[in-house]
């Protein structure tokens, strides 16, 4: 058997992965961080698989905790609202905050990635075992079990931490030990990438904003990269007529595009060959419980609750995570078996709400953003944020640009909204009882 049973090992190298080896290292932890994959830092990126991350708040406090907040945002682009691409017509640009100062962050995933992966490889105290595929976990003794290329080995944990994602091989050994229920909820949709090249060495379109072509039932985003790239992604149904599986030829490729997204081939060169050899994603929303089982072993991020990424905040919830089972360890004086019950009981209702809210969202984004209804509604809330400055705070706001909590965002949104709604009432009333008045006058 190899490691030591005093390590912590954390399962999965990726974004929740990495961090968590950083602030658990801090800690004065020995931490053993296993990866299925290879070391990213020295191989090509899948294709077809980025998603661009929208870094906000959430995930900017807990890079800050770790000292890497400036080095991530060296390379990051700053996005002060959507811009909505119509069928017809010019772009129309809506702020995310009544302000206009206030931005989302287009970062890649991969460069992230391998800056947390740098960070924690450099702490004393964090080994890194790539190429190591768990196969097996006994919950009762924190045994794991993992393929490699040298064939299977064994080791030991005092507390194993599944970061692996929305498919965590440890939730699927704790599910195969009867000690988690599960529920996946998939999306009649996928995604699928696509790629606006730069044009004359420049972004080809404002890299300020989140560009989105809401269509009704599907839509495309895009964000800007770096190199004056701009990675898109096609949300769209996966059955049926306008969907993934209707589109076969390069010519009823290119006539789609034409028709519905008529901006876009004349930006995008590589388009046809984008759509025909990049694969297409599935969505969907995991819910797990419990997240820990005995104080040994226990799921974080996208493993415990994973959601759809219609509000940017998959990671920023990953990384708000490993702040708070942090947290949770300074409480319970590093024990865990103290410290992961109370984590689970502080973040489930916030992952209940940020998961409903990401569907909400998608549906907004779709649907909603291109309509004259929603650029009224959305006047009306800057205007009351204007206002009411710290009384009123849009949802978007107090998700993207604060650390409130995700279940009391939704509480303080539907107070806010019942509030507005009786203001309104009075002031129809009144207006309506002045109406009245006049009309008798005159009679």
């Amino acid at each position: 058997m190899t490691g030591e049973r005093d390590e912590i090992a954390v399962v999965g190298a990726g974004l929740a992965g990495c961090l968590l080896a950083c602030f658990l290292a801090r800690r004065g932890h020995q931490v053993a961080l296993y990866e299925r994959r290879p070391d990213p830092r020295s191989g090509t990126p899948e294709r077809g698989r980025s998603i661009n991350l929208a870094l906000s708040e959430r995930g900017l406090d807990a890079l800050r905790r770790i000292g890497l907040a400036e080095q991530v945002m060296a390379d990051a682009l700053p996005m002060r609202g959507r811009m909505i691409h119509p069928v017809a017509g010019a772009p129309g640009f809506q702020s995310y905050s009544v302000s206009g100062d206030r931005a989302i962050n287009s970062i890649s995933r991969g460069a992230l990635n391998n800056a947390l992966l740098e960070a924690a490889a450099k702490l004393p105290g964090v080994r890194i075992a790539f190429e190591h595929r768990l196969v097996g976990l006994d919950p009762a003794t924190a045994t794991m079990t993992f393929e490699t290329p040298g064939g299977t080995v064994t080791a030991g944990a005092r507390v194993v931490l599944g970061t692996d994602g929305a498919g965590s091989a440890v939730r699927g050994q704790l599910l195969a030990h009867d000690l988690v229920t599960e529920s996946v909820d998939f999306l009649d949709y996928g995604y699928k990438e696509l790629t606006i090249p730069p044009l004359g060495g420049d972004f080809a379109l404002d890299p300020g904003a989140l560009h989105i072509w809401p269509r009704g039932t599907s839509m495309m985003i895009a964000l800007p990269n770096p190199d004056r790239s701009f990675t898109c992604t096609l949300f769209w149904p996966t059955h049926g007529t306008a969907s993934f599986a209707s589109l076969g030829s390069a010519a009823a490729i290119e006539r789609h595009f034409a028709q519905h997204y008529p901006d876009l081939p004349p930006i995008a060169p590589n388009l046809v060959d984008d759509y025909q050899h990049n694969p297409v994603g599935v969505l969907g929303t995991v819910r797990c419980d419990p997240w820990q089982v005995d104080g040994r072993v226990a799921l974080l991020g996208d493993a415990a609750h994973a959601i759809v990424p219609f509000y940017g905040q998959g990671a920023n919830c990953a990384f708000e995570d490993v702040v708070e089972l942090d947290r949770c360890l300074d409480e319970c004086a590093g024990d865990w078996s103290a410290a992961l019950p109370l984590f689970q009981r502080r973040r489930q209702d916030n992952a209940e709400a940020i998961a409903r809210m990401a569907l909400a969202n998608f549906v907004e984004m779709r649907d909603k953003v291109g309509s004259p209804v929603f650029r009224t509604r959305k006047r009306v809330e800057h205007a009351l944020e204007r206002a009411l400055p710290g009384r009123y705070v849009s949802q978007y706001e107090l998700v993207s640009f604060s650390t409130v909590p995700y279940a009391q965002v939704r509480r303080r949104v539907r107070q806010q909204y019942q509030v507005v709604g009786l203001a309104a009432a009075g002031l129809a009333a009144v207006v309506g009882a002045a109406v009245a008045l006049g009309l008798r006058r005159r009679g």
